[in-house]
């Protein structure tokens, strides 16, 4: 089915769907799995109960889980005949990894914020020492998840692989963001495009070709090339698209609805598409961005429609 193909009221509707909630029910229901999954994973790691809290606190509180129901979604777009459940560890780890990456994004030596999707940030909620060490503990755990609970030692190698390289490409984004370090004879947009497409790009591509991967272990047949290079390009729109209506939602949404300060990246100098192209453009660059999503998945046709969905809300969410 591919996105010409929607009927107009289908597509209303998804062009409504600005919150996460909004999503039919197919598209959304694996994030309760996946948040059950964590919910018993953590604890069993045999680690000291209060850092347990700190990491539920950030792992499972409010969240899109975006990053999860990718990876559950593309799994079932490759290998539709298949369990998606097979993608729970994959899931579950990307969504560590993000968790840890908010936590040690919101400290003091970073973006020192105080609210995270509507609460206190880990560190004012609990200290600056535990939220550096429940980050930390995260980051690891994720891999202790793949490495203990995926059977195949193929498919544990490629996923450890495939997590590893999105979470350093993330990690090189916010150095990027913070630090610089950019090649020589870059431009604005040019320096703009190599954070985006890492630090929040990367670990988008590991969620999607992760789900892609398990199903390909799953489900031989499902295993061409052209399946992980289509899903590779889905992810790899959709990431740069999201961090952009990111940057849109910072400069046009408030505080509140947010759920975290509005126009941080303005005060704090950084490079946004907003500011380096304009509002306009950068809305442009969305619908462009959206369509190639959508032209990505084509091969795929009805398995392929949870992930439609999902980078139609991320085109037009408004949090």
């Amino acid at each position: 089915m591919s996105s010409s193909s929607i009927p107009d009221d289908a597509r209303r509707k998804l062009h409504s769907a600005t919150r996460i909630a909004d999503l039919p029910e197919i598209v959304t229901a694996p994030a309760k799995r996946v948040d059950a999954y964590i919910d018993e994973a953590l604890p069993s790691l045999g680690l000291p109960t209060n850092l347990v809290e700190a990491m539920k606190y950030s792992a499972l509180g409010p969240g899109k889980r975006a990053r999860p129901l990718l990876c559950w979604h593309s799994f079932a777009a490759v290998a539709p005949g298949s369990d998606a459940g097979q993608s729970l560890p994959a899931a579950a780890a990307v969504e560590l990894i993000h968790a840890f990456s908010l936590v040690h994004d919101d400290l003091p030596g970073l973006d020192n914020d105080d609210l995270r999707r509507g609460r206190k940030t880990l560190h004012r909620q609990t200290s600056e020492a535990m939220a550096i060490l429940a980050g930390d503990c995260m980051l690891t755990s994720a891999f202790l998840v793949l490495s203990e609970r995926v059977p195949s030692l193929t498919l544990r190698a490629r996923l450890v692989h495939e997590l590893a390289v999105g979470t350093n490409g993330m990690i090189a984004g916010q150095i990027y963001d913070t630090l610089g370090g950019f090649g020589a004879n870059l431009g604005e947009e040019q320096k703009l495009e190599l954070i985006h497409r890492n630090k929040t790009g990367m670990l988008i591509r590991a969620a999607c070709r992760m789900g892609a991967l398990a199903a390909i272990e799953s489900e031989p047949g499902a295993g061409r090339s052209d399946a992980l290079g289509a899903i590779t390009h889905y992810a790899e729109a959709i990431g740069l698209m999201f961090q952009i209506v990111d940057d849109l939602l910072d400069v046009t949404q408030s505080t509140e609805h947010l759920g975290k300060k509005a126009g941080k990246d303005q005060e704090a100098g950084k490079l946004t598409y907003p500011g380096v192209i304009g509002v306009e453009p950068s809305r442009a660059e969305v619908r462009r961005l959206h369509e190639v999503s959508l032209t990505s998945l084509e091969m795929f046709g009805e398995a392929a429609e949870p992930l439609r969905q999902l980078s139609t809300y991320m085109a037009v969410r408004t949090n």
